[in-house]
C-alpha cells in the first residue's frame, strides 16, 4: 500500500487542540476545551484532521455528527456552498446581478440569474421542504439540524474576524449568512432534481401563456441543443468484485465518479463515528452530512449515473380562449397560478423588484422549450406542456443514505435499498467481506411501462422520443394516462423494486454509465421498461473497456502476472492505467493505411504533411499518462473521426459480441482521412508541439495556472476509462475541470477491518488559503494512492493529526 503524507511544512499546524494555523481561538475551544460546569451542550463533536485533511468526526449522537460535519465542511468550502444556498432560496439576482448566470455543470444547464430565481421559488415550495422535513428519519433530522448549526457557527466566526486570510471570496459579502435546517433540506431537494427539473431552469422559470395570435409548435430541432439529449454530462465507473475474481478470495470494490471539479457537485471525504452506533467513511456532495459513497466494516458501495429518466412530460389540451385552463377527464381544470417577486441588482448598483406569474398543472410546473428559437414544446392556444418530476416528491433520499451508513451486512444493505427506494438517479454496486457482488438500478423511476407509452403517446411524443429515447410525453387529458403505482412502491407513481433491474454474482459486476443490460456479459439483464434504459444496443467505448479490463485480468491476457486481481494495488494499477480503447481498435489501421499517404487534404483544402504525426503515433505507448507522447494527436484525430456520418467501422455492432463490436476502422471513409488531416492542422495552428507530453498540456483547471498540476487521463469519446477534461483544446492545453473526482478502492483484512485507499482528485478545500487546497491533487498526479485511515490505530498513528472539540 502507498501513502502520501503532507509536506513537512504543515507539521507546524499539528499541535493537538489548536484552533488552526494563524486562527484566533474558536468558539467552544476554551482553555480547558470543555463546556462550562453545569451545562449540557446541544451539540458536542470532536473533529480530528489527518495529514491529508480528512475530518474524522466523533460525537454521541447524530446531532453531534452533523454539527461537526457542518463546521468542518464550512472550514473547507463555505464560499462554494453558501453561493448555492443563496441560489436555491431564489436570491441570486439580488446578490450576483441581472446580467449574471447560474450553471449546474452536473446537468449542463445554464440560466440567467433572474430565470434561476423564479425557477427555484416555483419548484422549491415550502410544502416540498416541509414534506422532506416531516419524512426525515430521526437520524437524518438530527444530523441535518446539526449541520446547519455547525456551518452557521463557522460563518459567525468568519464574520467576527476569526480565521484571518481564509475564504477571501466571501467572508465579507452579504450573501454569506447563517442557515437553518430548511436551507439544508432545500439543498437535498436541489440534489434530488439534478437529473430532472433543474435541467430545465429557463424552460420552467420563464414559461408564460401565449400572446394573442400564437400558433402551434414547430417540430424541427437541433439534437445537440435539446436538454439531456445525451443524458447527464456526468458519469462514473464502478466494479464490485467477489472472491472468485480475486486471488485472495476476498471481495473488492472500486468506485470512481466523474463529476465537475467546480461547484457544489464536488465530493467531500469524511469519517463519522458514534460509538456503538455508526462508523462510516466516504464521500458526499457538498451539504450532505452522510456518506453517499463509502464503506464500513460490513459493506462498501459506489454509484454511477443511471440511464433512467426521472421525469415525464404531459401534453395538455387547452380550453379554447383560455390558455391557462385545460381539459382532464372531460372537465375543465384551471392551472394554479403563483406570483413571485424578486430583488434584482442592476448594473448601476441599484436594486429593483421584478414580478412574474408562473403556472402549474396538477402534474407539475408548466414549461416551454424552444431550441434555436423554435418552440419544440411550446405553449400556444391549443397545447401546452407540463413536467411531472418523480424526484421532486422523493422525500426518502436522505433516509436511504443514513440507513446505508449503518448497514450491518450486504443483505441488510440490499434490503434497505428495496424497502426505502430513495436513491434518486444513480446505479449502485456493492460488496462486503466474503460477500458476492451486487448491482442495482433500484431507484426512483416514473411508473411508465411501454404499454402506457403505446396507448397514451402524445402528438409530439415521437419527435421527443427520437431525441431522447425512453422519455415519455403522454396525453394529459385523461386519468388513463397517469403514471402507475406498483404494490411494492413506497410512493405513488413510481416503479417498485420488483420492476427495477438488479443482479447478484459470485464473480463481478460493473457499470460505466450504460444501461443495466450488460452489467455482466454472461448474464444480460432484460425485460424492463424503456424509461429505465435500453437493451441489446451498442455500448459506449468506455463501457467496453470497462468490461474488457476485468475479462483480461481474469484470464491473464493483460500481461500482468496470474489471473484474477492479486491485491488492491493491482486493481489500482488497472483503473488508473489511462488505457484508450480506440487506440487498440484503430491505431494499426491508421499507421498502415493512412500514414503511407504522407500528405492528406484537410477540410480547409490545405495539404497537410502527416509524416511527423505518424512517426510519433507509431512510437506512442498507447496510453494517456503524463509522460505519453502522441496521445493528444490521437485525441484530436478521434474527436473528429467520432463525428463521422459515414460508416466508421467495417464490422458493425453485434448483440452476440457486444464487448468487441463494432471494430475495424474503415480507412476508405473519407471523413476519417479528413479527421486525421484536420487534427494535425489544428495542433499546428494552435502552436502545440506534436511531440509534447500529455502532462505538459493537460493540467488542473481549478488550481494555480502559474504552478500547473499535470493530470493524466482522457475522454469517453476516445474510449478512455480514466477520465479527465472534456477534450477541448484551450489556449494550447487541456484544462481539467471535470473527470475522476472521488476515488475509492476497498477490501477487508482477516479481522474484517476495511483496507481502503483513494483520492479526492481536486482536494478537500476550495479555499486557496487552505493547506488542503491541492495536496491530494498533487498526490493524484503522481498516482500515489492515499490510505484512508479508518481504524482508531490508523488515525492515532498519523504524525500530523490535529484535534478540535466544538460545542454549543
Amino acid at each position: 500500500m502507498r501513502y502520501f503524507p503532507l509536506a513537512a511544512g504543515l507539521a507546524v499546524c499539528s499541535v493537538l487542540l489548536v484552533a488552526g494555523c494563524g486562527d484566533g481561538q474558536r468558539f467552544g475551544a476554551d482553555a480547558g476545551n470543555t463546556p462550562p460546569t453545569g451545562t449540557t451542550p446541544t451539540y458536542d463533536a470532536t473533529i480530528r484532521r489527518d495529514s491529508v485533511g480528512v475530518p474524522h468526526i466523533r460525537g454521541e449522537d447524530y446531532g453531534d455528527i452533523g454539527y461537526g460535519y457542518g463546521y468542518a465542511h464550512a472550514e473547507d468550502n463555505v464560499c462554494v456552498l453558501a453561493e448555492d444556498l443563496i441560489t436555491t432560496l431564489g436570491q441570486r439576482a439580488r446578490y450576483f446581478g441581472r446580467s449574471g448566470t447560474y450553471s449546474i455543470p452536473s446537468n449542463g444547464n445554464t440560466s440567467n440569474n433572474v430565470d434561476s430565481d423564479f425557477f427555484w421559488r416555483h419548484v422549491t415550495t415550502s410544502d416540498r421542504i416541509a414534506a422532506l422535513r416531516a419524512d426525515a428519519s430521526p437520524e437524518a433530522a438530527a444530523a441535518t439540524a446539526g449541520f446547519a448549526a455547525g456551518y452557521s457557527r463557522y460563518v459567525r466566526e468568519l464574520k467576527n474576524g476569526d480565521h484571518p486570510g481564509r475564504h477571501l471570496a466571501c467572508r465579507d459579502t452579504d450573501w454569506l449568512t447563517e442557515i437553518n435546517a430548511d436551507d439544508v433540506y432545500r439543498r437535498y431537494f436541489r440534489l434530488a432534481v439534478i437529473a430532472s427539473s433543474s435541467a430545465l431552469v429557463t424552460e420552467i422559470g420563464a414559461a408564460q401563456p401565449p400572446l394573442p395570435g400564437a400558433t402551434g409548435p414547430a417540430v424541427a430541432v437541433d439534437r445537440d441543443q435539446f436538454p439531456l439529449s445525451d443524458g447527464l454530462p456526468i458519469g462514473s465507473n464502478m466494479y464490485a468484485l467477489s472472491g472468485e475474481a480475486t486471488q485472495s478470495g476476498q471481495s473488492m470494490l472500486f468506485g470512481n465518479p466523474h463529476f465537475p471539479w467546480e461547484g457544489t457537485e464536488r465530493l467531500y471525504e469524511a469519517h463519522m463515528t458514534i460509538p456503538g452506533e455508526l462508523d462510516i467513511m466516504g464521500a458526499s456532495l457538498y451539504g450532505v452530512p452522510a456518506a453517499l459513497i463509502g464503506f464500513n466494516r460490513n459493506v462498501a458501495w459506489s454509484h454511477t449515473v443511471s440511464t433512467a429518466y426521472r421525469f415525464g412530460l404531459y401534453e395538455l389540451t387547452l380550453v379554447p380562449g383560455n390558455p391557462t385552463s385545460y381539459l382532464f377527464d372531460g372537465e375543465v381544470r384551471e392551472m394554479e397560478a403563483e406570483t413571485y417577486s424578486i430583488d434584482v441588482l442592476e448594473d448601476d448598483g441599484s436594486i429593483t423588484e421584478e414580478s412574474r406569474t408562473l403556472y402549474r398543472s396538477h402534474y407539475g410546473p408548466m414549461m416551454s422549450l424552444s431550441v434555436s428559437g423554435i418552440p419544440v414544446l411550446g405553449w400556444d392556444v391549443v397545447r401546452a406542456y407540463t413536467l411531472r418530476d418523480a424526484n421532486a416528491d422523493n422525500t426518502r433520499l436522505i433516509n436511504q443514505f443514513f440507513a446505508w451508513n449503518r448497514a450491518e451486512s450486504l443483505d441488510d444493505f440490499m434490503a434497505k435499498q428495496r424497502e426505502i427506494l430513495g436513491v434518486p438517479w444513480v446505479n449502485t454496486a456493492a460488496t462486503g467481506p466474503n460477500e458476492p457482488a451486487y448491482y442495482a438500478d433500484i431507484t426512483v423511476v416514473p411508473n411508465v411501462p411501454d404499454s402506457l407509452v403505446t396507448t397514451c403517446q402524445s402528438i409530439l411524443g415521437p419527435v421527443v422520443g427520437a431525441l431522447m429515447p425512453g422519455l415519455p410525453v403522454l396525453r394529459g387529458s385523461s386519468s388513463d394516462c397517469d403514471w402507475g403505482t406498483d404494490a411494492d412502491a413506497p410512493a405513488p407513481g413510481i416503479f417498485g423494486a420488483g420492476n427495477l433491474p438488479f443482479l447478484i454474482r459470485d464473480d463481478w459486476v460493473h457499470n460505466c454509465n450504460d444501461s443495466y443490460w450488460l452489467t455482466h456479459p454472461d448474464e444480460p439483464i432484460t425485460g424492463f421498461a424503456a424509461i429505465i434504459g435500453d437493451e441489446e444496443t451498442e455500448r459506449s467505448l468506455r463501457t467496453r473497456l470497462c468490461i474488457a479490463q476485468i475479462q483480461d485480468r481474469l484470464d491473464g491476457s493483460d500481461g500482468l502476472p496470474g489471473t484474477g486481481f492479486a491485491d488492491l494495488q493491482q486493481l489500482q494499477d488497472v483503473v488508473l492505467s489511462s488505457a484508450v480503447l480506440t487506440e487498440r481498435l484503430a491505431r494499426e489501421t491508421v499507421l498502415s493505411s493512412l500514414c503511407p499517404l504522407g500528405t492528406l487534404l484537410s477540410s480547409s483544402l490545405a495539404t497537410v504533411d502527416v509524416s511527423e504525426a505518424c512517426s510519433i503515433l507509431e512510437a506512442w505507448d498507447g496510453s494517456l499518462n503524463l509522460d505519453s507522447v502522441g496521445g493528444h494527436i490521437w485525441r484530436e484525430f478521434w474527436k473528429r473521426a467520432d463525428d463521422a456520418t459515414l460508416p466508421l467501422w467495417l464490422s458493425p455492432f453485434d448483440t452476440a459480441d457486444p464487448v468487441n463490436t463494432p471494430n475495424s476502422l474503415n480507412p476508405l471513409n473519407p471523413q476519417v482521412l479528413l479527421a486525421f488531416a484536420d487534427a494535425v492542422e489544428a495542433l499546428n495552428e494552435a502552436g502545440v508541439a506534436l511531440d509534447a507530453t500529455l502532462g505538459s498540456l493537460q493540467t488542473s483547471g481549478v488550481h494555480d495556472p502559474d504552478n500547473p498540476i499535470p493530470i493524466f487521463g482522457g475522454n469517453g469519446f476516445e474510449g478512455a476509462f480514466t477520465i479527465a477534461a472534456r477534450g477541448n483544446l484551450v489556449d494550447g492545453g487541456y484544462p481539467v475541470t471535470y473527470g475522476n473526482s472521488y476515488i475509492q478502492a476497498v477490501t477487508w483484512d482477516d479481522n474484517g477491518d476495511p483496507i481502503a485507499e483513494g483520492f479526492v482528485t481536486y482536494s478537500q478545500s476550495t479555499d486557496p488559503a487552505s493547506p488542503y487546497f491541492q495536496n491530494m491533487t498533487e498526490a493524484y498526479s503522481r498516482k500515489e494512492w492515499i490510505a484512508w485511515r479508518f481504524t482508531e490505530a490508523q488515525i492515532t498513528a498519523d504524525p500530523n493529526l490535529t484535534s478540535l472539540r466544538v460545542f454549543e
